[in-house]
Order: C-alpha cells, then sequence, then structure tokens
C-alpha cells in the first residue's frame, strides 16, 4: 500500500508543478490535458490546454494534481517538506513564502532547528521542517 497526494488547482497546475520542478528539485513524470481526453464535446473550449492529470516526485513521494474549476487553496491540510540543512530550509522557504501567505515564519523551534507553516503563491499549503541532529 502506498499513500500519495492529489492537489487541485484553479487553472494553474501545469504552473505550479514547473516551479516545484525547477525550485525544489521535483521530476515532473506526466501531464495530461484535458484536451487529451476522448471526451471531447464534454471539455470547454478555454479548458483544452488546462491540466487533467498530473504527476511528480518530490524526494521520495509521489504529488498528483489537476486544473479543476472552483478550485480553492488548500485548507487544514499540509505538505510537509522534511530538509537536511538550516540553510537549505531557509533558501526553500524564500521561494515558497515569495507571493505566498505566511502562517508562522521560519524560526527555530523547540523541536526544529528551522519550522515553517506557509501557503504559496499557487494555494498549496507547506510546512518546512529541519530537524535537530540526534545523537
Amino acid at each position: 500500500m502506498k499513500l500519495s497526494v492529489y492537489l487541485n488547482y484553479a487553472g494553474n497546475c501545469e504552473e505550479a508543478f514547473q516551479f516545484y520542478e525547477q525550485r525544489l528539485g521535483a521530476t515532473i513524470t506526466m501531464l495530461q490535458r484535458h484536451g487529451e481526453q476522448p471526451y471531447q464535446s464534454r471539455v470547454p473550449p478555454d479548458w483544452k490546454t488546462a491540466i487533467l492529470h498530473a504527476r511528480m516526485e518530490i524526494g521520495d513521494t509521489v504529488v498528483m494534481g489537476a486544473d479543476i474549476p472552483g478550485a480553492e487553496p488548500m485548507r487544514s491540510a499540509y505538505l510537509t517538506l522534511s530538509v537536511p540543512a538550516a540553510e537549505e530550509a531557509e533558501r526553500i522557504y524564500a521561494l515558497l513564502s515569495e507571493g505566498g501567505q505566511i502562517f508562522m515564519k521560519m524560526e527555530e523551534t523547540f523541536f526544529a532547528k528551522r519550522f515553517a507553516m506557509l501557503r504559496d503563491k499557487f494555494g498549496t499549503s507547506w510546512m518546512l521542517l529541519c530537524e535537530p541532529a540526534t545523537a
């Protein structure tokens, strides 16, 4: 059994996945458009190039997504990205928070060298975690 994450976007799935590929080192393994499905009469003309199904890998995790009319930003759920070094946590925090909404700024906590909570410009909510070294 394997658990994966599926994200819905309001028309910017491809832009978001390309951003994660370029900036987080994700690998996009599939992009299928609404215009490629067999039932073309059901697809509005302005949704032909929108993403029907996308798949990427971030580390060992599979993240899938699609453009869905009326999709809203994530609420009450976060993708948690664990990184090994504080400097990498700070780098990722800077790029994901640009144009987004910060819920908890990047800082040291009692449980982590660095921790932050934010929603990026695509509506995806993230927790960034750099745990302290264990002895």
